[in-house]
């Protein structure tokens, strides 16, 4: 009990008011139009519980019990995720081209690719703080053994998970290690070539899309699988492409339609495909307006905020690190989600965290605010710190 006196009171009512409002258009997004023979909002209620079970196991966990469930828990995901290449259809069904879930009786889906995110956060947080430790005076070539060491740990699986494939899980693992990176304290000249990189490619794209637009399409698109070329050309070509774009258009038309308070609960009237799960802020604007909208947004940027504010009073490194992962991994997958259902965003598949209906996204999220709430109890730090 004392355990538990010492986690984050702010960041419970805060997942606890998510909850609600989880549950709430969880149901209004698959009952109003008749989608689904009944209501999700009973599994994803258990899903709740079930999350919040386990993000006080991991806070009862110390830094060094953290630690040392690190490459365990590493292998078996890494395990599970290569598991699916060879797993049958009868437990690990393709569903829209991708085959990422293990189908488990009574229980639902398993996505172990979820799961990877805690492992690679203690994981490379173990090997960045041993460097650190070996290396105080770190030269270039022990810092480019540290990046090797990185590659080495996350590039194998996560070519796995893009072969699946799933991009949007891919771009959450980068938005999660790339900042530990950046916090490690390798040289600076490093740190500008690792950004430059991303920056090149990304610009290279940009242009061959404007300028060469024949070889963008025969070379670059014709390297990806026919779902993903469907939501890139849904998203910058959306009128052209209808089909692709059709949910992308329905749920920016669903925004729209509720102004600035709403049409009130269960009166939404846009039909928007699987609005419980990627597109459930469309639900949340189209029902509660922009009132309701920003409302929730604040409500996930304060989630943030106290991460940020408890991470930066860790005196772990490692702490440290794993805060600054968890940050970054929640502001980019929030920036990537409400953008996509704007049709400012391409569509990744990536959830809106502690709101979307999924389990194990939810349980994969909450595992990470345990070792927030681990980072807290630490130091028993306080929201405002009075100083003379």
């Amino acid at each position: 009990m004392m355990q538990l006196k010492k986690l984050d009171g702010s960041l419970v009512v805060s997942l606890f008011l998510l909850g609600v409002i989880s549950c709430l258009f969880v149901h209004s997004g698959s009952v109003v139009f008749e989608q689904y023979t009944s209501s999700f909002i009973i599994k994803q209620s258990i899903f709740y519980l079930i999350g919040f079970s386990m993000m006080f196991g991991v806070a009862m966990l110390d830094i060094e019990q953290l630690k040392k469930i690190g490459w365990p828990f590493y292998g078996l995901m890494v395990l599970l995720t290569v598991g699916l290449i060879v797993a049958p259809e009868s437990i690990a069904r393709t569903v829209n081209e991708a085959k990422s879930w293990y189908q488990i009786p009574f229980l639902g889906s398993l996505q172990p690719s979820e799961f990877l995110k805690f492992a690679f956060l203690i994981v490379v947080g173990k090997v960045i703080v041993a460097h650190q430790e070996k290396h105080v005076r770190p030269s270039y070539l022990t810092d480019l053994a540290l990046l090797l060491k990185i590659a080495l740990i996350v590039i194998p699986p996560t070519l796995v998970v893009y072969k699946q494939p799933d991009t949007g899980m891919v771009m959450l693992y980068m938005a999660m290690i790339l900042p530990m990176i950046f916090f490690s304290g390798i040289h600076t000249k490093l740190l500008v070539a690792f950004t430059t990189i991303p920056v090149v490619i990304v610009s290279t794209v940009v242009i061959l899309y404007v300028q060469f637009n024949d070889f963008f399409t025969e070379k670059l698109l014709g390297k990806l699988s026919g779902h993903q070329v469907s939501r890139i050309y849904g998203w910058l070509q959306p009128y052209e492409y209808p089909d692709s774009s059709f949910q992308v258009r329905q749920g920016f038309l669903a925004i729209g339609s509720g102004e600035f308070t709403g049409k009130g609960y269960l009166n939404n009237d846009v039909y928007v495909p699987e609005k419980h799960t990627d597109f459930i802020f469309s639900a949340i604007a189209e029902e509660f307006g922009f009132a309701g909208g920003a409302f929730v947004i604040m409500l996930l940027f304060f989630v943030i905020y106290r991460i940020v504010l408890i991470t930066v009073q860790a005196k772990d490194p490692f702490m440290a690190l794993m805060g600054a992962g968890i940050s970054s991994l929640l502001a980019f997958q929030i920036t990537q989600n409400i953008g996509m259902t704007l049709g400012l965003l391409p569509v990744t598949g990536v959830t809106l965290p502690f709101l979307s209906y999924g389990g194990s996204s939810l349980l994969s999220n909450f595992m990470l605010m345990g070792i927030v709430m681990v980072i807290h109890k630490s130091y028993n730090g306080y929201m405002f710190t009075y100083r003379k």
